[in-house]
């Protein structure tokens, strides 16, 4: 049978299904709604909710275009509701979100169908609107809705947000398929309102659990500080561990900063024949970055050698990063240099790992070598570049990266810039230019930015403006003994033993001692 020829109108509008589909940019996206009501395209429902669903709805710019797009549409159907529904929902634009269904509701020609009523009922919970909710529940029963899987979900995230947990129950209970994510939204739910005695037992309860599961558990319970407590119940309940609950225990180990628990975690997986994943990795990783755990970092690589886990751009850069803070920047150059492909995110690890020790030279050579290659910086690549200037004492340097921050890489310097800044001035001993900088900043100073200015005015010996930062440091902190230590050395240094003896007796009218100095050290078992 011959194959017939496409019409020109059937092709021109495959080609710009074909065009949206591998469209990735915004312009592209103008270009083919140009393109589209050059051929008389742009009352198309079909492609135009095609065009919109391609279009990132997150930008409030992009939103007011697609509803202008939305609003010139002659006969919407259901379908393109929803996408311009569903961008309010996700903007949290509430009141329109519910505005739009309403309108919906007014087109006789027009059904409401389950996606529709999902994405109000979850728009009525996130709002707090609690009467247009219950409306909303009698519609869905009388449109014969209320056991649809989506739309059920949905009233159970709505009623746990009014806080009725009753209702809530009441609708998961009367669900024929209670699939994992209607537990996952009534378990996050719990969570996030602090029933973790609710949670505990809903989570018992699940014949399944996958990664969102532990985390909302996980995260949960750290957010009460007990998170070994449910690490402890978990392996009494669960007997043998598995994959997917150890790796979201590192995880989250790794992000609480117990960093401890998160490699003792990593060890126990070994131990059962569990091999970690990329992902978990990575965590073990960061945690050893916050313990200055060389030799387990050493022992990690050898891991990812012998299970021939591909050290992509993410474990790479983690690999470069870790080594650096734990003192090792031999290694930490050796895996940068062996990576294939790196993105600006590995750049900043390595120059940040130079410049903290030392090498500010190099640091900035890499910084130079990685804009040749067109990578664009970002904040914290210019924050080791400002540290390495800072270290070698390069302040004309330190002010051209300063300032080209806005003017030529389109960043906004944080207060981590300043301070480094400051530190650059203080070092060099530029104490009036660095009090300067501190006047001029668009926020207000924190402690730390102050304490440094402090630290200059002990080693130049500038007892006004030592007092002067000292004010303002305890001001943000005042219970710190460094702060009142730093302050005492400042007068010793210029013989002002008067302001000493004041300053020790302040310490103890106000119950302040000073800590002794400590330290770790990694040992092996």
């Amino acid at each position: 049978m011959p194959i017939l020829p496409q019409s020109p109108a059937k092709a021109i509008k495959q080609k710009i299904i074909s065009l949206i589909h591998n469209s990735n940019q915004l312009n592209d996206i103008l270009q083919i709604h140009a393109f589209l009501i050059k051929a008389s395209l742009q009352s198309n429902n079909f492609i135009i909710t095609k065009l919109l669903c391609k279009l990132s709805l997150k930008s409030s710019a992009n939103l007011r275009y697609a509803r202008n797009v939305f609003d010139e549409m002659p006969s919407p159907d259901t379908f393109l509701y929803n996408t311009i529904i569903r961008a309010y929902l996700n903007s949290q634009n509430h009141v329109e979100c519910l505005s739009l269904f309403l309108r919906l509701r007014r087109q006789d020609h027009l059904f409401v169908d389950s996606f529709s009523l999902s994405l109000v009922v979850q728009a009525c919970g996130r709002s707090g609107f609690v009467k247009c909710g219950q409306t909303v529940h009698t519609q869905i029963l009388k449109l014969g809705f209320d056991s649809d899987l989506f739309v059920q979900t949905g009233l159970i995230e709505m009623y746990v947000k009014f806080g009725w947990v009753g209702f809530a129950k009441k609708v998961f209970g009367g669900m024929k398929d209670q699939d994992l994510v209607s537990f996952n939204v009534l378990l996050a739910e719990y969570v996030r309102i602090g029933e973790m005695g609710l949670a505990r037992q809903l989570f018992d309860k699940m014949s399944q659990r996958d990664l969102v599961s532990w985390n909302t558990m996980i995260h949960g319970y750290a957010s009460l500080g007990h998170v070994g407590t449910f690490a402890s119940a978990r392996s009494d309940t669960c007997g043998d561990k598995d994959l997917v609950s150890s790796s979201s225990m590192v995880a989250c180990y790794s992000k609480s900063s117990m960093s401890h628990e998160a490699l003792k975690l990593f060890n126990e997986m070994q131990l059962a024949k569990l091999l970690p994943d990329k992902i978990t990795v990575v965590s073990v990783l960061s945690a050893c970055g916050d313990l200055g755990a060389l030799g387990m970092v050493n022992t990690i690589h050898k891991y990812i050698n012998r299970n021939r886990i591909e050290i992509d751009i993410k474990l790479g850069t983690s690999l470069v990063d870790t080594y650096a803070k734990c003192g090792d920047i031999d290694n930490s150059s050796k895996v940068f240099s062996s990576m294939k492909t790196r993105d600006v995110f590995t750049w900043s690890a390595m120059i940040m790992g130079l410049a903290n020790h030392g090498y500010g030279d190099v640091a900035i050579d890499h910084f130079n070598k990685m804009i040749s290659e067109g990578i664009k910086p970002n904040g914290i690549t210019l924050i080791g570049v400002l540290t390495a200037c800072s270290h070698i004492g390069l302040v004309n340097n330190g002010w051209k990266y300063f300032n080209a921050m806005s003017d030529e890489y389109g960043l906004t310097p944080e207060i981590e810039h300043y301070g480094c800044m400051v530190d650059m001035l203080s070092r060099a001993g530029h104490i009036d230019a660095a009090r300067s900088l501190i006047n001029d900043m668009p926020f207000e100073p924190d402690a730390i930015i102050w304490r440094t200015l402090l630290g200059a005015c002990k080693i130049y010996k500038n007892v006004e403006m030592a007092e002067e930062a000292t004010s303002k440091i305890l001001s943000l902190e005042g219970y710190k003994d460094g702060n009142y230590v730093l302050l005492s050395n400042v007068y010793s240094e210029a013989k002002k033993w008067d302001k000493v003896l004041n300053v020790r007796n302040k310490m103890k009218e106000i119950r302040i001692q000073k800590v002794p100095g400590s330290s770790s050290t990694e040992v092996s078992d």
